[in-house]
């Protein structure tokens, strides 16, 4: 741990702790027992939800399951659940927690306690297993609940009336959100879950009626059921989840945001481990620049001190038990622990309303080796102590939503009105947020919001299939956007009429800047961070968008429900698809799966005959592309191809979203007697290690004759072991990463089109090239890193210094290597097609 840079404080101790009790003894029907009876109101029988497809957004269909509940009637939300079938192999067994197939029956028998527990389906894993969303509240008529959704929906949509609205003082209930185990192997967040939600549904004290009565609890009972059974960090699709909310590329964290949308927490706790002392946000620098954050690290730290107090309240010590006291970043540490990306839950949390939002990290570790090497005595001590550790905090947590319910959902009401109002955002200080002490600058951390942004369609717009794409993002997100209804000008651009516009003064206008802004480069600020720093969408994902800095454009606008159909299809003769985005990449690969004789063109877009106009007009409107009129016949032909890769997950996705046939490999698969004639191409960026062949599989490899793509670091290692081609990687600072400018050679077939920025993460570069080796793409000469952190190594080298004007994306005779990283978390959607053309190419 660092050395404090804030003086430690000490805690007022919350009365009473939360003791450590074996899971309850819930009464669940056996083989053979009788269903539960169906719920019914008013003489009607309530139908079970039908479930969604593996990997479906739950989207329309649970807001559409949401409004059939509100239609009948109140709380309690009665939904029987399906049990899957035991899996004795479940890695929570080993831990004496409740394993997946144990929730369903449990969660039944929880809602027949008493009238206090309703339970919905929020969606399902990448797995396809449901996701349980519990809610414990008092019972509420159907009247009851309409006010209550009234007031939510005036607190966002109209903040100034909700300030002065007296029904909201009185009666609105304080949302408490609880997301637990979205890493799969740290999972005593769900545990701690069932028993809180047993203790309220059975408890018959005045203390928990007036606690029901004002407050809503919302428990996500495992965001991640597929990493929580197989004992994994990731889902069944390989991702990181608390990677994925600006992104939103997984059906969980869909799930989750639908979540914040609909439910619009104020507190939310996300339960995590494993760091000794149990780690109780808020962070260190740097924090986030499009919060509101003095509003925000009011109500945190106040309510990390309760639970440090409830945690350290429990009488665990060091030398008996292994555990440290409680630490709160903010005020224990002086960075490495922030807040600045909006890529976890509980930093996306705050701009959907939530001022506390926290990251919770219980201390005692069970997974990874601990879980192979521990005896299960010892994992089962560990798990007990980590589970009564996470229930202490939501129960502070919840005495807190209690205890300053007024203040809670009047800054609520207050991050929407700045929005609303266009109004700057406070810094911190020890006089704007009273009761923090040792604020310093190093906490400053702001923004200066735009008046809009503007998304052009027509000629100024660099991919129409790119600007829906983003447009329908933003409006996932519950960022409004408008249709101008006429043509414009703004900022001395002219418009046409149909453009987006993104009107700033909107109550999620720290939303909207997190994901248009270009973002800072903040290397100066700090010397460590804890994961990226830069990764706008205006920049990444492909489409033009323009930043309106004074004056709102002068346009009547339309609200937008969903982005304007973008697909066309020349009426005569042949097509040409760009091959610019990965959704034209996607219709290129579906056309050769359907043996259309597709050709490449010089500048590297295809050209399809018109007798695939059928075709190609299913796709333009199955995925929005253009299929423009063909000036050229094209040259060669492009072929159907089917990529051996050995790579990261979300690699893997992006590669699968632009319809390419993904044949996993690694140092074991080759080694294991590869067959080459499954594959057509070859992709490496991690997972196989050239010197880790055997001279067989060397030899099969090079027999092969296959084409090689090299990305970062692992793609530059395997191209020089192998002695591929001519061209000597150098390696920057292994932590660098964020939005670089670039610059594509002119008149190249490979980044002809390509967006004017690319994102790094331990970038790399080339120089000593071959004369056979062409460069594609350059880091730009000057200032190169527009947003991220990325300084020079210790020796000075490394820096962005070293970089500019150096060659980022290099090629040659069945080879081309990628010293950034364009599939990164399948994230940067508009470098994607990129990669594409590589492989459609590189034989």
């Amino acid at each position: 741990m660092a050395i404090p840079r804030r003086f430690l404080i000490g805690a007022t101790a919350f009365a009473g702790a939360l003791l450590l009790l074996p899971p309850p003894a819930v009464a669940v029907p056996g083989p053979g027992a009788a269903a539960p009876a169906p719920v019914r109101r008013g003489g009607e029988e309530l139908a079970r939800p039908a479930p969604l497809a593996a990997g479906a957004e739950p989207g329309a269909a649970a807001r559409d399951a949401a409004a059939v509940m509100r239609a009948q009637g109140g709380y309690p939300r009665r939904t029987v659940l399906d049990a899957p079938p035991v899996d004795p192999a479940d890695a929570s067994v080993k831990l004496g927690l409740a394993p997946y197939h144990s929730l369903a029956p449990r969660l039944n028998a929880l809602q027949r306690l008493g009238d206090r527990v309703s339970v919905e389906v929020a969606g399902r894993s990448a797995g396809g297993r449901q996701l349980y969303l519990v809610t414990v509240t008092a019972p509420e008529s159907a009247r009851q609940v309409r006010e209550q959704a009234r007031m939510r929906e005036l607190i966002e949509n109209a903040p100034a009336a909700a300030a002065k609205d007296p029904r909201v003082k009185a009666a609105y209930k304080t949302p408490v959100f609880l997301n637990n185990n979205i890493h799969g192997n740290e999972w005593e967040g769900t545990d701690a879950a069932l028993r809180l939600v047993e203790e309220l549904a059975t408890a018959r004290d005045a203390g928990t009626a007036r606690l029901l009565r004002t407050t809503r609890l919302y428990i996500n009972v495992t965001a991640n059921p597929d990493g929580r059974i197989a004992g994994t960090r990731a889902n069944a699709a390989g991702f990181d989840l608390n990677r994925d909310f600006i992104t939103a590329s997984q059906p969980e964290t869909r799930a989750v945001r639908r979540i914040a949308i609909d439910k619009q927490p104020a507190v939310m706790l996300d339960l995590h481990g494993y760091v000794n002392g149990t780690l109780i946000e808020p962070t260190t620098p740097p924090h986030g620049e499009n919060y509101e954050y003095d509003l925000f690290l009011k109500h945190s730290y106040a309510n990390a001190l309760g639970m440090e107090a409830r945690v350290n309240g429990l009488g665990w010590t060091p030398g008996r038990d292994g555990v440290e006291p409680a630490v709160i970043p903010f005020r224990d540490q002086q960075e490495g622990w922030d807040d600045w990306p909006p890529i976890f839950t509980p930093q996306y949390m705050p701009f959907h309303g939530a001022v506390a939002a926290h990251t919770i990290e219980f201390p005692l570790t069970v997974n990874n080796s601990a879980y192979s090497s521990l005896p299960v005595a010892e994992l089962r001590r560990r798990a007990a102590i980590n589970t009564g550790i996470a229930g202490a905090a939501m129960r502070a947590a919840l005495d807190y939503a209690y205890a300053h319910r007024t203040s809670l959902i009047a800054d609520q009401i207050e991050v929407f009105r700045r929005g609303a109002a266009g109004e700057a955002q406070r810094p911190v200080s020890e006089e704007t947020v009273p009761g923090v002490p040792g604020i310093g600058p190093e906490d400053v951390y702001t923004t200066t919001f735009p008046r809009a942004y503007v998304i052009p369609v027509g000629t100024g717009q660099r991919s129409a299939v790119a600007a829906a794409r983003l447009v329908d993002h933003l409006l996932a997100n519950d960022v409004r956007v408008g249709r101008a209804e006429r043509d414009f000008r703004a900022a001395g651009r002219a418009y046409p009429a149909g453009s987006y516009v993104v009107d700033m003064r909107q109550p999620k206008r720290g939303l909207a800047q997190a994901m248009l802004a270009e973002g800072r480069d903040i290397s100066a600020g700090v010397s460590a961070m804890y994961d990226i720093s830069g990764w706008s969408l205006a920049l990444l994902w492909g489409a033009t968008v323009d930043e309106v800095r004074d004056a709102a454009p002068r346009v009547p606008v339309r609200p937008v429900r969903a982005a304007r159909a973008t697909g066309h299809v020349a009426a005569s003769g042949d097509l040409r698809l760009s091959l610019t985005d990965p959704g034209e990449v996607a219709a290129l690969n579906a056309l050769l799966a359907q043996g259309v004789r597709v050709r490449r063109a010089e500048d590297g877009s295809a050209v399809v005959p018109g007798a695939a106009r059928g075709a190609a007009r299913v796709l333009a409107e199955r995925l929005g592309v253009r299929f423009e009129a063909a000036r050229e016949r094209g040259g060669e032909p492009l072929r159907r191809t089917r990529v051996a890769a050995a790579l990261t997950a979300g690699e893997r996705f992006a590669l699968r979203e632009m319809g390419f046939e993904v044949l996993p490999v690694s140092t074991a698969t080759l080694n294991a007697g590869f067959d080459w004639s499954r594959a057509d191409v070859l992709y490496v960026s991690a997972g196989l290690d050239y010197t880790g062949l055997t001279p067989a599989a060397r030899a099969a490899f090079h027999a092969s004759g296959i084409g090689v793509v090299g990305v970062g670091s692992g793609g530059a290692a395997f191209n020089a072991a192998a002695g591929l081609l001519a061209a000597t990687a150098v390696a920057g600072n292994g932590d660098a990463n964020g939005v670089v400018r670039v610059a594509g050679a002119r008149g190249d077939a490979l980044t002809a089109g390509a967006p004017a920025h690319a994102f790094v993460y331990a970038p790399v570069w080339f120089t000593a090239l071959g004369e056979d080796v062409r460069v594609h793409q350059s880091y730009a000469p000057g200032r190169l890193l527009v947003a991220g952190h990325w300084r020079p190594d210790g020796d000075g080298t490394g820096g962005p210094a070293d970089a500019a004007g150096r060659a980022s994306v290099v090629g040659g005779p069945g080879v081309v290597l990628f010293g950034t990283q364009p599939l990164f978390r399948a994230h940067p959607k508009g470098l994607a097609a990129q990669v594409g053309r590589a492989l459609l190419t590189t034989r």
